[in-house]
């Protein structure tokens, strides 16, 4: 701006310009570095506030105990661990505000001014470079972010798998979350970066301080939780019913049945003890709960026929066992041991034409069967097939089929392989009857599949045309030619002729010589 070809009037006007903007700046920069001052100031004070108050709520809890050990002793005693969690806890974090303050040399000035310097906690260098280095975290960084996760485990470990407590953990989570986050530009960017890289140092120090009030809140939470006092209580279980969901709706004989066992409302609660039967079940077993917190469930099925399942699972819950009980039924089906497979037209296979067939294995998915012979292959979607077989007399399909516990079964069928049978010569439509003279003349020659299931056209490629004491006249196509014409204009009414030698092709296979055609003369 104060560069280029201007007089010195101008250049000390823009010059004049940039100071009283850098003085804007500056002005509204102080003035949010304040606003953070005074936020920190509120923190620190509502966590007097909680203090005194948890303070106030742990002796109510120790009394509680003292009068009704059997309700309140247990949850007293994990208020006591939540108790020193939480100020162990607290306790670091007040070592990283002090951390800010002497790495960024603000520790005088705090002494001195009996509160946070904020005007003067611009800066973000010396925090940056303890935290991050490029684009990647410190030795310290991580540890800062391990010591979060940390306090996070050891509260989940006290409240243990009550379900009571499974709306604190959900808010303790959230409250604490270090996941990865999405910046303005939709980049991912970890949660330590996010939150504190190239901040000023009062904005972190405030962070911090912040957090503390999350403990403090979250120890608020759970001593309530413990009292019974809290709207975040989860609803009593006694309220479900248990429902068995099997893995299918049949079983084969011997075969292992494989199912849920799930809560008539969603909830996702893992269960203490699980029992079929009265055959308790391994809860450590890879694959006991799934993630929704259903329970699998596993046994050797019975005979074939209808059977009752029943069992329970324990779940707790203010720390007392809480057994529901869950009852269903299942069908074995026995074992397939033979293949369906069956020709859509007929009981055996033409030579030469595509052949459709439909092929299955009773009880199994068509997806996995599997069939094989020569000259078949899949054809229009699951079991369809065409079979177009060449040579020989027979064909042999093989069959096999994976059951549910990759077991394999097979089966096998032959077919009998039959070539396409010799057509009827036909002219204008008629194999044999009377004929007027003029129609034969200029009548069409056909070779007819007749009572043959497959669409298989014929073209007559040539045929012999005989009349009564005249010779034999070979034509070429499916017409008469002059010589044969000529031949018939000599034949007497009620004379017969004959067309014979009637041969003709297809798209596929070899066709024989069809029957003759015999024809009388009407006039």
């Amino acid at each position: 701006m104060a560069g280029g070809k201007l007089s010195a009037r101008q250049k000390m006007i823009n010059l004049m310009y940039l100071v009283f903007i850098a003085m804007i700046a500056m002005t509204t920069s102080k003035e949010i570095l304040s606003a953070f001052s005074l936020f920190n100031t509120k923190f620190e004070s509502a966590n007097e506030l909680a203090v005194n108050s948890n303070t106030t709520l742990l002796k109510g809890l120790e009394k509680q105990a003292e009068e009704k050990p059997k309700d309140f002793g247990v949850a007293f005693n994990n208020a006591q661990k939540i108790s020193s969690i939480s100020n162990d806890f607290f306790t670091y974090l007040e070592g990283q505000k002090r951390m800010i303050l002497e790495k960024g040399n603000y520790m005088d000035l705090y002494k001195e001014e009996g509160g946070l310097p904020a005007e003067q906690m611009d800066k973000g260098d010396a925090l940056d470079e303890f935290w991050f280095t490029g684009d990647r975290l410190t030795k310290e960084g991580q540890a800062f972010v391990a010591r979060i996760e940390k306090y996070k485990t050891d509260v989940r470990d006290v409240l243990g798998e009550d379900v009571a407590y499974n709306p604190a953990k959900e808010t303790l989570d959230r409250r604490f979350s270090t996941s990865e986050v999405k910046n303005k530009d939709g980049q991912s960017q970890s949660w330590l970066d996010y939150n504190f890289k190239g901040f000023p140092a009062v904005a972190s120090y405030t962070k911090l301080t912040a957090m503390q009030n999350d403990i403090k809140a979250t120890e608020a939470n759970l001593y309530n939780v413990f009292l019974g006092n809290t709207v975040d209580e989860a609803t009593s279980l006694k309220n479900y019913t248990a429902i068995v969901i099997p893995d299918k709706n049949a079983f084969f004989a011997g075969e292992k049945f494989t199912g849920s066992v799930v809560l008539g409302k969603y909830a996702n609660v893992t269960p203490t003890k699980l029992k079929v039967g009265d055959t308790e079940l391994d809860m450590n077993r890879e694959g006991a709960v799934d993630s929704t917190g259903a329970a699998r469930i596993e046994f050797t099925v019975g005979n074939v026929g209808e059977h009752d399942i029943d069992g329970q699972f324990t779940f707790l819950e203010k720390g007392e066992e809480l057994p529901i009980n869950f009852s269903g039924k299942y069908v074995v089906v026995p074992r397939p041991n033979s293949a369906t497979i069956s020709a859509d037209k007929m009981n055996v296979v033409y030579r030469g034409v595509e052949n459709p067939m439909t092929i299955s294995f009773a009880g199994i998915p068509d997806n996995k069967v599997r069939a094989s012979a020569v000259g078949l292959k899949p054809k229009g979607g699951a079991g369809k097939y065409v079979m177009v077989p060449t040579s020989g007399r027979e064909v042999t399909i093989n069959v096999t089929g994976t059951l549910d516990d990759g077991s394999a079964v097979s089966d096998r069928k032959t077919f009998r392989i039959k070539d396409i049978p010799k057509p009827t010569g036909m002219i204008v439509g008629q194999s044999d009857g009377k004929l007027p003279r003029n129609n034969v003349e200029i009548g069409k020659v056909s070779a007819v599949l007749e009572d043959f299931d497959f669409d298989l056209p014929l073209t007559v490629t040539s045929f012999k045309f005989k009349v009564p004491g005249q010779p034999s006249v070979t034509c070429s196509g499916n017409r008469l030619n002059g010589a044969a014409k000529s031949a018939l204009r000599k034949a007497k009414r009620g004379a017969t002729v004959q067309i014979f030698d009637i041969k003709s092709k297809s798209s596929g296979p070899v066709i024989k010589p069809a029957t003759p055609a015999v024809i009388e003369l009407a006039n």
